[in-house]
């Protein structure tokens, strides 16, 4: 999971990345709208996690930029104690669902968890593909009924193709997804064929096949043919 974290508050913003990122997503943080956009521009997230209040401007004026420039992805708001009018525009201009602070981590992880399921996995918490099957609220591997250990970054990487089955990937969408800082690595995708590789080499070991084609000169696309 990749999520944009836009928070002025800069203790609470560090306390969200490393949270997510102890669990194994991938979080990124802005202080304000200029750095929002900026990652909205050059980046896609399944779920943005945004702040009302921000120093340079409401948040809500973020939302259009994640509609405009994100691929279902979820939006979770936050908002101040008594701004109720503000929560209501949020969810009229396309938020999937508000935050009052103060909060605890766990529970905003808990909504977090549930809007992942509804926008990426259509409310499924067990994401299929053939003899594949992955439990997506562990991350767990299943290849014929077989557990198959998995690293996180492989799991994430199978999860990211069946949920994208039968479209054409580009490296540098894989790895800005997968990723974090990866558009530094644009001129050098080593990184991404190597997991890839031992990614096929434990789905063939467990008996699953490979589903994964090669479309030279882009990327990636898991179907069956």
């Amino acid at each position: 999971m990749k999520l944009l974290i836009i928070e002025d508050e800069v203790e609470l913003s560090i306390s969200l990345v490393n949270f997510f990122q102890k669990s194994g997503s991938i979080a990124l943080r802005a202080k304000n709208i200029f750095e929002a956009e900026d990652h909205l521009l050059l980046q896609q997230f399944d779920i943005v996690i945004l702040d009302i209040g921000l120093p340079d401007g409401s948040g809500l004026g973020v939302l259009g930029k994640i509609n405009s420039s994100q691929d279902n992805c979820g939006v979770l708001i936050l908002s101040a104690k008594n701004s109720l009018d503000d929560k209501i525009v949020g969810l009229d201009k396309g938020a999937d669902d508000y935050l009052t602070k103060p909060f605890h981590i766990t529970e905003l992880n808990s909504r977090v968890n549930a809007l992942l399921r509804r926008k990426i996995y259509k409310g499924d918490t067990v994401l299929n593909f053939e003899e594949i099957s992955i439990k997506t609220n562990e991350n767990q591997v299943f290849v014929h009924g077989d557990n198959v250990t998995l690293t996180k970054k492989e799991t994430s990487l199978l999860i990211y193709f069946i949920s994208n089955k039968d479209r054409v990937l580009t490296k540098e969408s894989i790895a800005e997804h997968i990723w974090e800082n990866a558009l530094g690595y644009c001129d050098n995708y080593d990184f991404i064929y190597t997991h890839i590789k031992n990614l096929r080499k434990k789905i063939e070991l467990a008996g699953g096949n490979d589903y994964l084609n090669t479309i030279h000169g882009i990327g990636y696309k898991y179907s069956l043919q």
